[in-house]
C-alpha cells in the first residue's frame, strides 16, 4: 500500500512517536525481522522530524488491517494511568483496601472465584491490603485501567500494576446508574461519578458490586518522587502518553509502529498520528480494534473515559534490505 493512502502521514510530527518506537527496539532487536531496522534506527537523528519520516518510509510498508468480514473499520476506545492519593497504612481519610492477590490464588490463576461482593463480605482478603486509598470511585476506576499512581501521606509515589482477578466478567457500574436513572450519560465519567458518590456516600458500594469483577494489584515499587515515565505495558517497556496503543497481538504485533486514523473523543476532529502497539487489554480483541493510552493524571481520564471512536489502524511491517 503507498503512503499516500494513509490519511494526514504528511501532517503528523514524527519526532514525538520516535522515543516510543526507539523503546519498542529494546524488545525487539534480537528478532530476526526487526534487528536491521532497529540497528538502523540508532543512527537517525532523534530531533529531525524529515528524517524520522524518511526512516519509516524506506525502512517499513503499511498494511491496512482488516476485520473478519472484510470492513476496515473498528472501534478504538481509550485508557490511562490514574493517579490517586493513598498511605500504607489504614488511617483518617484512608480507609479503601486496594487487595494484594492471594498467594493460594495466584497458584491456581484460571479459577473462577466468588463475584466481588462476595469477597468483599467473606473477610477473606483480611490481612492482603497493599495500600489505603481516599476515593471508591477512584479504586474501582484504577481497577478497570489495571495500572497506577499511589501519591502517600508518608512520602513518595507507590506505582501498582495488575496481579491478577477473579476470573469473573466486568459489568460497568456507569452503565447501571445510568440503567436506574441515578445519572445523565452525559455524566457517566469519571468526574461525574464521583459527584454522585459524594451525594449518595450510602449507596456506593452496592453501586461498586454491580460489577462481580475484582482486580488485584502488586507494588512496582515507591519513587521519592513523581516519574515521568508511564506505566509498563505487555511489551515490557514504558508506555507514551498519546503514542502507545493497547491492541490484540493476534493480529498485531507488540512493539510494532502502527498508523491511527480516528477522531477525538466524542467529536468530528480528525485525530492522525503514528502510535507504536506496546500494550494488550482483555477487552481488546480482532484486526481493527485498539486502546488509545491517553497518558497520566485526571485530564487523561476523562479524555479516555470519552473516548469511544470509529477509526482505521495501518501497522507498519520492515522491509527487506
Amino acid at each position: 500500500m503507498s503512503w499516500q493512502a494513509l490519511p494526514g502521514w504528511p501532517q503528523d510530527n514524527a519526532i514525538s512517536a520516535w522515543s516510543a518506537f526507539r523503546a519498542s527496539c529494546t524488545q525487539l532487536a534480537a528478532k530476526p525481522a526487526w534487528s536491521g531496522v532497529c540497528a538502523d534506527s540508532r543512527r537517525i537523528d532523534p530531533l529531525d522530524n524529515r528524517a524520522i519520516t524518511r526512516f519509516f518510509e524506506r525502512r517499513f510498508a503499511p498494511y491496512l488491517m482488516i476485520n473478519d468480514d472484510g470492513s476496515t473499520t473498528g472501534t478504538i476506545t481509550g485508557y490511562y494511568e490514574p493517579r490517586l492519593q493513598g498511605s500504607l497504612q489504614r488511617h483518617d481519610r484512608y480507609q479503601v483496601p486496594l487487595y494484594r492477590l492471594p498467594a493460594a490464588w495466584g497458584q491456581d490463576p484460571d479459577r473462577t472465584r466468588p463475584p466481588r461482593a462476595e469477597i468483599m463480605a467473606s473477610g477473606v482478603l483480611r490481612g492482603q491490603e497493599l495500600v489505603w486509598v481516599d476515593d471508591p470511585v477512584e479504586a474501582a476506576y484504577l481497577q478497570i485501567q489495571g495500572s497506577g499512581r499511589i501519591e502517600l501521606a508518608e512520602g513518595g509515589v507507590m506505582r501498582v500494576g495488575f496481579a491478577g482477578t477473579n476470573n469473573q466478567p466486568f459489568r460497568s457500574f456507569a452503565r447501571a446508574l445510568i440503567e436506574r436513572g441515578e445519572i445523565p450519560p452525559g455524566e457517566a465519567t469519571l468526574a461525574g461519578i464521583r459527584d454522585w458518590a459524594r451525594r449518595n456516600p450510602q449507596q456506593v458500594e452496592s453501586a461498586l458490586d454491580v460489577n462481580p469483577r475484582m482486580v488485584f494489584f502488586q507494588s512496582r515499587g515507591i519513587d521519592p518522587q513523581a516519574t515521568s515515565e508511564g506505566p509498563v505495558g505487555a511489551l515490557g517497556v514504558p508506555l507514551t502518553s498519546q503514542r502507545s496503543l493497547a491492541v490484540d497481538p493476534s493480529r498485531i504485533p507488540l512493539g510494532a509502529p502502527v498508523f491511527l486514523a480516528t477522531t477525538q473523543p466524542l467529536s468530528e476532529e480528525p485525530l492522525r498520528r503514528l502510535m507504536v502497539a506496546q500494550d494488550t487489554g482483555s477487552a481488546i480483541k480482532g484486526s481493527v480494534r485498539a486502546d488509545f493510552f491517553w497518558g497520566y493524571g485526571d485530564e487523561a481520564g476523562e479524555n479516555a473515559g470519552r473516548m469511544k471512536q470509529p477509526g482505521q489502524l495501518w501497522v507498519l511491517m520492515p522491509r527487506a534490505r
